[in-house]
């Protein structure tokens, strides 16, 4: 055959196999049903863009950080049980809390919504159409014809927090509540189908939301894997067991890489886990007993009343996927912080959150830091202890103390030390598993 003909058929199979693989297909063709892909909120396959684009992915990074203070305020204010009431008024959604999403789809027929997870709250929510405030992709009932909002009669109305309903007669179930430390919405309390790839969930309970103020509320929705009565774990009881694990790709991850995991097929057979603890004040937060830290071979001096937990003032540790990088009390981050220094060469200067940043030429030294759960030892790999400057010429640690400005008792560990980790939550056996997987 002619070598032209052959160079042009060549070309024309490679530009048809192109042509046909979408690294941003639903899913990733899995044939499991309850397995989700799952994609940082800046990724290349996300709808939504970076309130800087043209920043670095390090520097996108710290400004997500810089608004961690607010979230764990906001986690903290959790455990009081307080429902904070902030009047509602007209604003711009830009996107600040939440880092992951995955692709859900709402009412029949099914409207396709990219909604953040959040392992620390219950219920979902979408915006919809009319909403005050909300971006401009929203669900719209009208077209939905499963779709069905709720009275205050019905006893899903009870389960929701900041319930606003009439003292006599009936009227709809509107709830108003924060999120994120700085922002409200008001909703309506509805239900309709929902797709989690081909699974599907009739009568799902959300809140359709009518207006925001603020700027932490994810433009296309949340939903909620927590514990509580509302979340998806509860309203799916009969399908996922109370059982779902989650992998997240990296920040530089582009595309759909990383997994969301429901019900106890395919999950990991051979994972090292520790007790799931659980604080019936706020029952939603996944507590675990970190019982120390080493910095290399040396264990931190830490006092157990820092990590201990105590249902009663909330304090202890949580597993998060919406705070961007682990945060300690002050007295505890400052012991890892000044043994870490002890075995890194200086000098040591800061980069937005982060306060312990040296020559990157220096990383070979770097001791690894190993977390102490109760039955489990976690060894985090160097990218989950580091991060480095645009330039590359800084490496940082990647923790940061809780903010000074609330009275914070609780340690909070990160999506960032997450990364590349299987993190499996079994709620029926009261259990948390991590597993190494690179799912970039």
């Amino acid at each position: 055959m002619d070598l032209s003909i052959c160079a042009l058929l060549l070309s024309a199979f490679l530009i048809g196999n192109t042509l046909a693989f979408d690294p941003c297909a639903s899913s990733k063709s899995k044939p499991d049903s309850s397995d989700l892909s799952v994609i940082h909120i800046y990724g290349k396959c996300s709808p939504f863009s970076p309130p800087k684009p043209s920043s670095s992915w390090v520097n996108t990074v710290i400004d997500m950080a810089a608004k961690d203070p607010e979230r764990v305020a906001y986690l903290s204010s959790l455990l009081a049980q307080k429902t904070i009431s902030v009047p509602i008024a007209s604003g711009q959604q830009v996107l600040n809390f939440g880092n992951y999403v995955v692709r859900a789809k709402l009412g029949t027929p099914a409207q396709l919504m990219f909604m953040v997870l959040d392992t620390s709250n219950d219920a979902a929510w979408v915006p919809c159409s009319g909403c005050t405030g909300c971006s401009s992709t929203m669900f719209a009932p009208n077209t939905s014809s499963t779709y069905q909002s709720m009275e205050c009669s019905v006893p899903e109305c009870t389960q929701v927090r900041g319930l606003s309903c009439p003292t006599t007669g009936s009227g709809a179930c509107l709830f108003n509540q924060s999120y994120g430390g700085d922002s409200s919405f008001l909703a309506t309390l509805s239900h309709d189908a929902l797709a989690l790839a081909t699974d599907v969930i009739p009568k799902f309970a959300f809140g359709c939301i009518n207006a925001v103020s603020g700027k932490s509320v994810p433009p296309q929705g949340l939903l909620g894997l927590g514990r509580g009565p509302m979340s998806l774990l509860s309203q799916s009881g009969y399908l996922y067991s109370g059982v779902f694990s989650y992998c997240l790709p990296s920040f530089k991850s582009y595309y759909f890489s990383g997994s969301l995991k429901l019900g106890p097929a395919g999950q990991p057979k051979n994972i090292r886990t520790t007790p799931l603890l659980r604080n019936p004040h706020r029952p939603s937060l996944y507590y675990v007993n970190l019982t120390g830290i080493n910095v290399g071979r040396v264990r931190v001096p830490i006092a157990p009343e820092l990590l201990g937990f105590d249902p009663n003032t909330g304090a202890g540790t949580i597993i998060d996927s919406g705070t961007v990088i682990t945060r300690f009390v002050q007295p505890v981050y400052n012991a890892i912080r000044d043994e870490f220094q002890k075995q890194v060469k200086g000098p040591f200067s800061s980069l937005g959150a982060f306060d312990t940043c040296f020559p990157a030429t220096y990383e070979d030294a770097v001791p690894a830091i190993t977390f102490r759960f109760q039955e489990m030892d976690l060894v985090l790999p160097m990218e989950n202890a580091l991060i480095h400057s645009s330039a590359g010429s800084l490496a940082c640690l990647a923790m940061a103390a809780a903010p000074n400005n609330v009275n914070s008792v609780l340690n909070v560990i990160a999506n960032l030390q997450q990364q590349n980790l299987r993190i499996l939550f079994d709620t029926a056996n009261s259990r948390l598993g991590i597993a190494r997987e690179l799912c970039n």
